[in-house]
């Protein structure tokens, strides 16, 4: 008896275990993902979100130096044209559309309609009765009152190698290492220098760029690192010396159209290198012939030319040059004063830190120094009382006069200053109470200090176009959960006079797509807000558990998590589609807060964001239940690679799968301006402490690393360091090479497959439709 009962319970037994592997097996099965989920995820990536919004934004094109402007807008079957006269508070159509259509195509005999013209941009001539354009190549111009169009000569145009000078007469060029100039209309050339050499000539712009690799492969052309006077008569720029900088070798393995592979050789230098591109600085005088050296040590140019990042620039005389020098390691910065007559060069302030020293906080973007009456006054930005604000400063002594904006919030960009008025005008974030500060502002100020005046109330993100006589502005607002809006302001008071496009969001809402949320969290000091965004997938279940993707982003020089309205959201929302929720978080450590808060980054980047990211998510799953804290991804790309990867070996228990995308392995092989700023000056033992390979042993997770093989911004060698590591500490993981990509590569339609097809597999345990195509269609 007993013997049948234990043959009873087992069959029993048997039965459950198979009927619970049937069950699983169902659910896995139930939880593959098909074609169709992986094309309704497609269609959010941003060539295609762009498809789905029309007008989000208006991009004024502003005639001459008056208040009329112009802007190309969709329409359900093309696009048209409209004028605005902000003087009159006119908005009209820029042309009868039909008839220029008609006009266009009995002059061509191409049939055009009236929204499907053949160009995107025109100039206005003729005080308003016609218009030229180009029609692929040929100039066209087309009478808008009598509507008859002809063929036109075009007048010279600089190649895109030369630089032309502001009253149009003069192109200045590099060839064969020498710097020439010629007269636009005119095919004699005037050679200002005859010694020039590799790595050591005129004019040239500095290989560690970022892309010399991908400029020289497509042929794209470089302008001369050189900078005209107002009155066409001189040329600054700089013998750029190269010899000795560290060298950095590319394979191109597949080379289109070739069976053997291609080596190509840049130079770029390292952190700690004792060799760096620098700049000779010089003047020339093109009408006399005559040469000035600037009296001062060479410049840095380990990453763009000083011209490129507007630290070079005239006096409204042509009689001076200013400079904005970088000492490096970035602890200091210079302003100084050159006679060009002489070369004479005068300090004229300077500014220090024990971290790094910004100019601006929109890394890349203009400095925030202007002069007043041609250099009696000087604006100068400084986070010296732990924000980022604006000093009045003598600029014949250098004395200090006055701070011209205080508070706990930071000015972003100088827009114009109406010295006349004594007015000055500049976008800020972090001002207003209660909103996200990061939202940027426009604001007017008195010199004086006084007369703070808020010019774009919205609670948004403002993105403002300046009229070049300062009177009006075109004003794009948004959030990522509001339909963006674009206004005509007046700019004395920030009165709207007229909306211009608010955005058709139509299509978009059709496909099921709900808006992003915003979310703040605590820090790890548990006191500091950090903000973010949430995507979720368009057929979200409240009652289910959904795996996170955290997409990442650590770099210190900006934010990561996207505060307007516009076809970035496309990206977190695909891969939110697939059926993840996708977290995106700025941490302490970045860019366009307090000063504290951005030096959390400096010598300690490997630790800088990441804490935020695990407190800030656990915070959300307290706070939403269908977040699972037991499946939690991570994507990166560049920095992001780097910090994807130093997710899983750092914390190996909380990420569990990671997709790193261009990523260096350590900041002593990284771009050595970005690494010397952040990470500091001279190099140190705290760059061992972030250096991935020491983890490689921590590794448990699932693991994908892609890269470009021609990737002339992180090096491939870098990541092949990672993988010995990882190999020498006998870990598995997972590779993906990109043939003939650079570091975008994580823009490759094959890579964002593998990403999707990666994360499925490992992070959903689901299995991923085989070898879907994504179309980059345009």
């Amino acid at each position: 008896m007993t013997s049948v009962v234990r043959r009873f319970r087992l069959s029993h037994l048997v039965a459950l275990i198979l009927l619970i592997g049937s069950s699983e097996q169902s659910l896995a099965q139930d939880a593959d993902l098909t074609e169709q989920d992986y094309a309704r995820a497609e269609q959010f990536l941003p060539w295609n979100f762009v498809k789905l919004v029309a007008n989000t934004s208006v991009d004024p094109n502003w005639v001459g130096e008056g208040d009329r402007f112009w802007y190309r807008r969709q329409t359900p079957d093309g696009h048209e044209f409209i004028l605005v006269d902000a003087r009159r508070n006119r908005w009209e159509h820029a042309f009868d559309h039909v008839k220029l259509a008609a006009a266009l195509s009995a002059a061509t005999g191409q049939a055009y309609e009236a929204e499907q013209l053949p160009f995107v941009r025109f100039e206005i001539v003729d005080d308003g009765r016609g218009i030229d354009f180009d029609i692929g190549g040929e100039r066209w111009s087309c009478d808008v009152e009598a509507y008859r169009c002809d063929a036109g000569s075009k007048p010279p145009q600089p190649q895109g190698h030369e630089l032309l000078s502001p009253d149009g007469r003069w192109v200045t060029f590099v060839r064969d290492h020498n710097l020439y100039v010629r007269e636009l209309d005119g095919a004699d050339e005037l050679r200002l220098t005859s010694d020039g050499m590799p790595y050591y000539d005129y004019g040239t712009r500095p290989e560690a760029r970022q892309a010399p690799v991908t400029d020289r492969r497509f042929g794209i052309p470089q302008l001369p690192a050189a900078r005209w006077s107002p009155d066409s008569k001189k040329l600054a720029t700089h013998r750029t010396d190269q010899r000795g900088v560290a060298e950095q070798v590319l394979i191109q393995a597949a080379p289109p159209e070739a069976d053997t592979p291609v080596v190509y050789r840049y130079r770029s230098p390292n952190p700690g290198d004792s060799i760096v591109p620098r700049g000779e600085l010089m003047i020339y005088d093109v009408e006399r012939g005559t040469t000035v050296r600037v009296d001062w040590p060479p410049v840095l140019a380990m990453f763009f030319s000083p011209f490129d990042l507007d630290q070079i620039w005239w006096s409204d005389d042509s009689q001076r040059l200013f400079i904005i020098a970088e000492e490096r390691g970035w602890k200091a910065v210079r302003l100084l004063e050159v006679d060009v007559g002489s070369g004479t060069t005068r300090q004229i302030l300077e500014e220090r830190s024990p971290t790094f020293v910004e100019l601006t906080v929109d890394y890349g973007s203009v400095p925030n120094v202007r002069l007043l009456g041609d250099g009696s006054e000087i604006i100068w930005f400084s986070e010296r009382d732990g924000w980022g604000h604006l000093y009045l400063y003598n600029g014949e002594t250098g004395a200090l006069k006055r701070q011209i904006t205080q508070g706990e919030w930071v000015v972003r960009q100088i827009l114009r200053i109406d010295e006349a008025h004594g007015d000055l005008y500049f976008t800020a974030s972090g001002r207003e109470p209660g909103r996200d500060p990061y939202y940027r502002h426009l604001y007017r100020i008195n010199l004086d200090g006084s007369g703070l005046e808020l010019l774009t109330p919205e609670d948004a993100d403002h993105d403002v176009r300046l009229s070049p006589n300062g009177q009006y502005f075109v004003d794009t607002y948004s959030r990522i959960d509001t339909t963006p809006v674009s206004v005509l302001r007046r700019t004395s008071d920030g009165r709207v006079m007229r909306t211009l496009e608010e955005a058709d969001l139509t299509k978009l809402f059709e496909t099921g797509w709900t808006w992003p949320e915003r979310f703040v969290v605590k820090a790890r000091d548990g006191v500091t807000d950090l903000y973010g965004a949430i995507f979720r997938p368009t057929n979200f279940d409240p009652s289910r558990k959904y795996p996170i993707i955290d997409d990442y982003y650590p770099g210190a020089q900006r934010h990561h998590v996207p505060k307007a309205f516009g076809p970035t959201l496309g990206g977190p929302q695909a891969s939110a589609e697939l059926g993840f929720i996708v977290v995106t978080l700025d941490g302490m450590g970045t860019a366009h807060r307090s000063k504290r808060f951005h030096d959390v980054s400096y010598r300690n980047f490997g630790d800088a964001t990441l804490p935020d990211h695990i407190t800030g998510l656990r915070q959300l799953a307290e706070r939403y239940p269908h977040l699972d804290l037991d499946r939690v991804g991570i994507q990166g790309t560049s920095a992001g690679g780097y910090g994807s990867v130093r997710a899983m070996l750092a914390h190996p228990d909380f990420f569990k799968v990671a997709v790193s995308a261009s990523g260096n392995a350590a900041m002593q092989s990284v771009i050595a301006i970005w690494a010397e700023k952040w990470q500091g000056y001279p190099i140190g033992d705290y760059y061992d402490e972030s250096d991935n390979r020491k983890l490689a042993g921590n590794l448990k997770g699932k693991l994908l690393i892609a890269w470009g093989e021609l990737d002339d911004t992180v090096p491939p060698y870098q990541t092949r360091q990672l993988i010995d590591a990882l190999v020498s500490a006998n870990k598995d993981f997972d590779l993906l090479v990109l043939p003939n990509r650079n570091h975008g590569a994580a823009g490759d339609p094959y890579f964002i497959r593998k990403r999707w097809d990666y994360f499925v597999q490992h992070l959903m345990g689901a299995k991923p439709p085989r070898e879907y195509e994504i179309k980059m269609s345009r």
